[in-house]
């Protein structure tokens, strides 16, 4: 039983009025759109969002419209572990927004195997959505934000990154490899007036984690943290909204711990 229930939705307070923002990975119930959903909600001028998952995508697209009252809100199928997809998405997205202000990296891709159980396609794969992905998009959108002399990125990384757990050395691998990737782009992008910066979530329940992992899991996991619950996808956005606006602009290369686990 949770020790503490979650609170009450944050009221937006405009932190990302004006801005454009771009969001990999936002379709279903996960952080990714609630990170759409969030940044909408602080005042964007403009959003585009990707997903894998056509139906869902437009989906998505059509609740973000509804639920935010965001009339700019586009959608585009991207797979980051295509090259020409990533480049396609942003072409597109540049050209939709207007210039992109705000990349928020959430693609991943997580399962779970024992190391001597796994295959090499199961750890590339996992690698190459969830860190190569990253990386791509990364590179992607440096290349027009560098040029403007301004952007930011926020990256989604996890507190795998940090600490083991039993079946998850691929996915902890590769978000570590984000957090590196996090620090040193950053220090690349700086002297152009480009930010980025990550968060790093322990547990937020959603429906899609719930198909993916078992109930028994999902409930010893949760109970760990000092909450005695899960996080709601909402409160990692919320972080993921204060490193998207000015609030946090003396930040860079740094990553936030989203989390109420115990010490």
């Amino acid at each position: 039983m949770a020790l503490k229930p979650a609170p009450d939705y944050v009221s937006p307070h405009g932190l990302l009025e004006g801005r454009s923002v771009l969001v990999t990975a936002a379709a279903g119930a996960g952080i990714g759109f609630a990170a759409a959903k969030r940044v909408a909600e602080e005042g964007c001028r403009a959003l585009f969002v990707s997903d894998v998952h056509e139906r869902r995508l437009g989906e998505a697209v059509e609740s973000l419209k509804s639920e935010t009252g965001l009339a700019a809100v586009y959608g585009q199928l991207c797979d980051v572990s295509k090259q020409d997809q990533v480049d396609a998405l942003i072409a597109a997205a540049e050209d939709r927004l207007g210039g992109i202000d705000v990349l928020i990296n959430n693609a991943g891709l997580g399962t779970s195997k024992r190391v001597v159980e796994m295959g090499d396609d199961e750890w590339h794969k996992v690698i190459d959505v969830t860190l190569t992905g990253t990386f791509r998009m990364t590179r992607a959108a440096l290349r027009v934000m560098q040029p403007r002399g301004r952007g930011v990125i926020v990256n989604n990384a996890s507190v795998l990154g940090w600490r083991a757990q039993t079946e998850q050395a691929h996915y902890a691998a590769a978000k570590a490899g984000v957090m590196a990737l996090t620090r040193c782009a950053a220090l690349e992008a700086a002297e152009f007036g480009v930010r980025i910066n990550a968060v790093a979530p322990s547990i937020a329940i959603h429906a899609f984690l719930k198909k993916s992992a078992s109930e028994e899991l999902l409930d010893e996991l949760a109970g760990k943290e000092a909450f005695g619950r899960g996080a709601e996808p909402w409160e990692v956005a919320n972080v993921m909204v204060f490193l998207a606006s000015d609030y946090s602009s003396y930040m860079t290369g740094e990553i936030v711990s989203v989390s109420a686990q115990r010490a």
